[in-house]
């Protein structure tokens, strides 16, 4: 098992140059390390308030215990996180699921198109949908193994806790949607109101607090809470609604789950020899269905949010392969063989894709990563003994790859007088060129780069007006 996680996640994990909302999970564990300050995340001069820190600290873990700071590096902790769940199901639900039932259901999980998408990458998706895994897989193996309350709760509350970290509270809904579920057909309520499950929430709470309240006493309290209550009041009120994108949710969701999605119109559940194992399935069913409809129909929620459900189908996927629970279409040849080629067809798909479809891609892209070429411009024309920097930049990955150290300012009027290069966008380059605060030096562009979204940016050098 894992060495089919290595041969998917591990091949050129570090060749693709960072994209997307990468930077904003790496650039902060960059500043962090070089300012101390771990409980206010910046994303160039300005806190970030957007999401909890956890994915940001892992990727300052990294970079610290490994001593170098490259896309490899980054993205290590995300595919970590998927195996810790090929893991979980291999060793905690092995006892729920069986010896085979257990390892179909890790390579389920590690050979869907979502994941291995997401685990390749310095993204939240990875680890917040991990964390929810664990949970859920420790939770549910403890349960069917009859053990006790205590310990059905807590360990899933400490992984829920992480997950507040990691996101916010949108992957409780798979949780408990499968908790619910679980908990309905075995009529076990009881569970629900236990002492245990309330010290649970207390655990899960606490661990998100140990981080907020510091947060909160470190930063302007009223924008925090603002930026992190309209996260989630935007998207049920529907900000950003387009119709077009809201009725491909579902569509694109299932895409996430390729192949093995396509083997959920052949499952019987009347197949599965044991009356538990039965009801089992059925629980999950409805733990899997109702909250991934439910956040789908959500009028401004995109696709990935429904990536925990990922967890649980693995779960039950790996149920009904590890008993050949299946009905074939009439014309197909009815015999167990047929199921078995499909499901080593699947997991060899996962693993072509890891290791020959990224090295390839990373070849083919090697001269089109615009973000590595703009930092290449910069790192041509200053020098890495002098400090960069960077007034108001914003969100720019570039500087993850610029080898000077770079500085960030919140305007040209609070630059150093020392300041020899500085980095503006276009919006400010008029207020750069009329600045006098060097006289008699001046500051002259000296090249203008493209940042990630295409939009221009000017380095300007401080230099003797007569220089060339």
């Amino acid at each position: 098992m894992v060495i089919v996680w290595a041969i998917i996640y591990l091949p050129a994990l570090g060749s693709i140059a960072i994209k997307g909302e990468e930077g904003r999970r790496i650039l902060p564990a960059v500043r962090m390390l070089q300012t101390g300050d771990y409980i206010v995340p910046q994303v160039g001069s300005n806190p970030y308030y957007r999401k909890p820190p956890l994915v940001n600290w892992l990727v300052a873990a990294s970079f610290k215990l490994f001593g170098v700071r490259n896309e490899w590096t980054a993205r290590l902790p995300s595919a970590l996180a998927v195996l810790a769940v090929a893991v979980a199901f291999v060793t905690v639900a092995r006892v729920s699921l069986g010896p085979r039932g257990s390892i179909l259901a890790a390579m389920i999980w590690l050979t869907n198109i979502g994941i291995i998408e997401k685990g390749r990458l310095i993204e939240i998706e990875a680890l917040y949908v991990s964390l929810c895994g664990l949970a859920i897989i420790f939770w549910l193996s403890f349960f069917l193994q009859r053990k006790s309350s205590w310990l059905i709760w807590l360990p899933a509350s400490a992984f829920l806790g992480l997950g507040l970290l990691a996101k916010g509270p949108t992957y409780l809904v798979f949780f408990y949607g499968v908790v619910i579920a679980v908990i309905a057909y075995w009529k076990a309520w009881r569970l629900l109101v236990h002492p245990a499950h309330f010290v649970g929430l207390v655990v899960m709470m606490g661990i998100a607090a140990a981080w907020a309240i510091p947060f909160l006493y470190s930063t302007t309290s009223q924008v925090a809470i603002e930026k992190w209550s309209g996260q989630y009041t935007g998207r049920l009120r529907g900000l950003d609604f387009k119709f077009v994108d809201w009725i491909q949710n579902i569509p694109r969701a299932l895409i996430y789950f390729l192949p093995w999605v396509v083997l959920f119109p052949f499952a019987r559940f009347s197949k599965l020899p044991m009356q538990n194992e039965q009801r089992l399935a059925r629980a999950l069913s409805w733990g899997i269905a109702v909250p991934f409809l439910a956040i789908n129909l959500i009028p401004g929620s995109v696709p990935r949010y429904s990536m925990p459900a990922i967890v649980p189908a693995s779960w039950l996927l790996g149920l009904l392969c590890a008993a050949n629970a299946w009905q074939s279409p009439r014309r197909w040849i009815t015999h167990e063989r047929i199921w078995i080629n499909i499901v080593a067809a699947f997991v060899g798909l996962g693993l072509v894709i890891g290791a020959i479809g990224y090295p390839v891609t990373a070849v083919i892209l090697k001269n089109r990563q615009q973000v590595k070429s703009a930092a290449a411009q910069i790192n041509a024309l200053v020098p890495p003994t002098e400090t960069l920097y960077a007034v108001n930049p914003d969100y720019q990955p570039v500087f993850f790859y610029v080898k000077a150290p770079v500085n960030y300012v919140s305007s040209v009027k609070t630059l150093p007088h020392n300041a020899r290069y500085f980095l503006v966008r276009n919006k400010n380059e008029a207020e750069a060129l009329a600045a006098t605060e060097w006289a008699p030096l001046r500051a002259r562009p000296i090249a203008r780069v493209r940042d990630y979204s295409k939009r221009e940016m000017v380095l300007f050098k401080v230099a003797p007006a007569e220089e060339d």
